[in-house]
């Protein structure tokens, strides 16, 4: 990997098909250099070098974008922000709630929606199983390394809308975790490319039967 951040995004966005405005891929950057300065000192994630961090963190998150055509979405375990951040960016006609119980990882997140003036998100310091939303329920409900599926429709559930969707990201797929799926739940795998990754990614899409 030669190219700089810009460039390896640029490219990542074409091959993905995803026409972002300059505003949007200035915003993806900013929050790029953010997330490297805090990580300095907090350990936000243990990926490091920034071109890396394009591919792992911002084109990985950016890979399942077609799933996020909907009203509101919870992102369950945040972290420092994937994938809602980078979604919320490209999405701007959605609501992200991006979820978290670590302090650290909140304020970040904190400092970045504010910094970056992303109107279209809430940063929400909670546990899953004590998160009340004010509003009745999500179209989307999302998490990437959060848990095992069984888990993630445990907590998510409850709070998803009639005809809304959990959409998991995973590495490496296992069939007894996506045989685990709780009766009444109906889960489908599919395989995503994510440029410049040579490792294996799906996305995970689980509906109320």
């Amino acid at each position: 990997m030669n190219a700089t951040p810009r460039a390896l995004l640029e490219r990542g966005l074409d091959a993905l098909a995803l026409s972002l405005d300059q505003a949007r891929v200035e915003a993806l950057l900013d929050y790029l250099g953010l997330l490297q300065k805090w990580n300095r000192a907090f350990n936000l994630t243990a990926v490091r070098e920034p071109r890396e961090m394009v591919v792992r963190h911002l084109l990985d998150s950016l890979a399942v974008r077609s799933w996020f055509d909907a009203p509101r979405t919870l992102d369950i375990g945040s972290g420092a922000g994937l994938p809602g951040i980078p979604l919320a960016i490209a999405c701007p006609e959605s609501r992200f709630d991006l979820l978290d119980s670590n302090g650290k990882k909140i304020r970040f997140m904190r400092q970045a929606v504010n910094q970056l003036g992303l109107d279209n998100v809430e940063v929400i310091q909670s546990r899953i199983e004590a998160w009340r939303p004010p509003a009745l329920a999500y179209d989307r409900i999302t998490s990437r390394a959060f848990a095992s599926l069984p888990d993630i429709v445990d907590a998510g559930a409850p709070l998803l809308r009639a005809g809304g969707k959990i959409v998991a990201l995973k590495g490496r797929l296992r069939a007894d975790e996506l045989a685990a799926v709780p009766d009444g739940y109906r889960a489908r795998a599919e395989p995503i490319e994510v440029p410049g990754l040579n490792a294996a990614r799906h996305v995970i899409i689980i509906e109320r039967t």
